[in-house]
């Protein structure tokens, strides 16, 4: 090869290289423009869907029922069990004339007593008079729910004031060993549930003794989501260190008027905190409401009159299912094992109440500042506004605007939207409403009923 060709050929290759760069770089740009990252936090598909449940029931159900107790020491026997007209059946279709979505179980809680026939302890059902022994309560329940549609959650307690081993490492291993029965023997789960109650007094076993335990660390909880997700590649998890929803930090049955649905995990012990979420969290963590229909958690015949009224649980759905978060609301089953009238017909009344509200809509739009016709001489009082969070919460302020006579003046004012919002004022009547976002970190998409 002569000098002459020699140089031509480097310098095609030089160019050839050039080029090359060139066309990498452009492909890099064109990339960014035609195709952006979405903004981080987002949920998955499985928070998306979770999220969409909305309303479902919480069953707290044990020997705590027949012992007028809310936390069990882990001494009572298990022969004080015994429904003697149990019907899982009752309740899902209970569940489900209401407008429930779903079930949850307490398959165990603190005091150990497991409702189903588990190989881990005899401190379980089939040591009591219930079916001779030969019944199975999470079966019971799990067969209702997918007979009637619902969805099937279970609660298991990490803590357990029975075992003798609580606080050392065989106890772990019976513990982990309970969460592979309950995820593979019961059919799909939607939601799991570990309670934040950790350590402290109990019978364990005769000890009688305080026992404390790091909670964190203890239970190993990264190994119990790959058990839960092996079995239930869908379900969420609530509570642990491995949560895929948060508590929303009371029991009262409310999120905070403002609730982002991220947190940052470094403050996750801040019940204050959790109320209303964090619009600079790095994680989607949505809030899950929970509350009882009854003073306690567990049937007591002194509570039959005190039975939450229909305006205490709209105020309650207002106030978790209007601020974009979950209502998880605890129905106890009597010791008959059946939904005691009062609550039954309780949750009928809080259907009717609900399906009165929304039925009062005149209107709907499908983007921001589209206008509402409201009918002549018809008052509005509500808006639900929802936001398209498939790419993150953005919204962190909106208004609620009312024409008059030709001129536009302001309703109500809110600050987050998320899954959806219910933002209520004092009614009035206008000839148009309409919702303008004022305030969003990045591009924001909503829809909204006008009531």
């Amino acid at each position: 090869m002569n000098g002459f060709t020699n140089h031509c050929f480097c310098y095609i290759c030089t160019m050839k290289k050039q080029l090359l760069l060139l066309i990498f770089a452009c492909s890099s740009m064109c990339s960014c423009v035609r195709a952006p990252q979405p903004d981080y936090p987002v949920p998955t598909r499985q928070q998306l869907e979770w999220q969409q449940l909305e309303t479902y029931a919480f069953v707290h159900f044990g020997l705590n029922t027949f012992n007028d107790l809310e936390w069990g020491y882990g001494d009572t026997p298990a022969s004080t069990f015994n429904p003697v007209e149990l019907d899982c059946e009752q309740w899902v279709q209970t569940f489900k004339a209401c407008g429930m979505k779903g079930v949850i179980l307490t398959a165990k809680h603190h005091d150990g007593f497991c409702l189903w026939p588990t190989k881990t302890t005899d401190y379980n059902i089939s040591n009591s008079p219930y079916k001779n022994g030969k019944g199975n309560m999470v079966k019971e329940l799990s067969d209702a729910c997918h007979k009637y549609g619902l969805k099937f959650g279970i609660y298991l307690s990490p803590w357990d004031r029975n075992n003798a081993e609580y606080g050392k490492e065989a106890y772990v291993e019976t513990y982990h060993k309970q969460i592979e029965e309950l995820t593979t023997n019961y059919g799909e789960l939607f939601e799991f549930w570990f309670d934040g109650a950790n350590g402290g007094t109990g019978w364990y076993g005769g000890a009688d003794e305080m026992r404390s335990i790091e909670a964190s660390k203890y239970y190993d909880y990264e190994r119990a989501r790959n058990t839960i997700w092996k079995n239930n590649p869908d379900a969420m998890i609530f509570g642990g260190t491995m949560q895929t929803i948060r508590w929303v930090g009371n029991e009262q049955g409310w999120a905070g008027e403002t609730q982002w649905s991220m947190v940052k995990m470094s403050n996750i012990d801040d019940c204050d905190y959790l109320t209303r979420g964090d619009k600079n969290g790095d994680v989607w963590l949505p809030a899950e409401v929970d509350v009882s229909i009854r003073p306690g958690w567990f049937y007591s015949p002194s509570t039959d009159d005190k039975v939450k009224s229909v305006e205490q649980l709209m105020d309650i759905w207002f106030g978790s299912v209007g601020r974009g978060g979950n209502l998880l609301l605890n129905v106890p089953p009597d010791r008959r094992g059946m939904i005691h009238p009062a609550d039954s017909a309780r949750l009928m009344e809080f259907k009717a109440a609900r399906e009165a509200f929304l039925a009062g809509a005149v209107g709907s739009a499908s983007r921001e500042g589209r206008a509402v016709k409201v009918p002549s001489g018809h008052e509005v009082s509500a808006v639900v506004v929802c936001e398209d969070i498939s790419k993150g919460q953005k919204i962190s302020s909106f208004v609620v605007e009312g024409m008059k006579d030709g001129r536009w003046s302001v309703l109500a004012e809110g600050t987050t939207v998320g899954h959806k919002r219910i933002l209520r004022f004092e009614p009035c009547c206008c000839e148009k409403v309409r919702v303008r976002v004022t305030g969003s970190y990045g591009r924001s998409r909503i829809s909204y009923t006008v009531i």
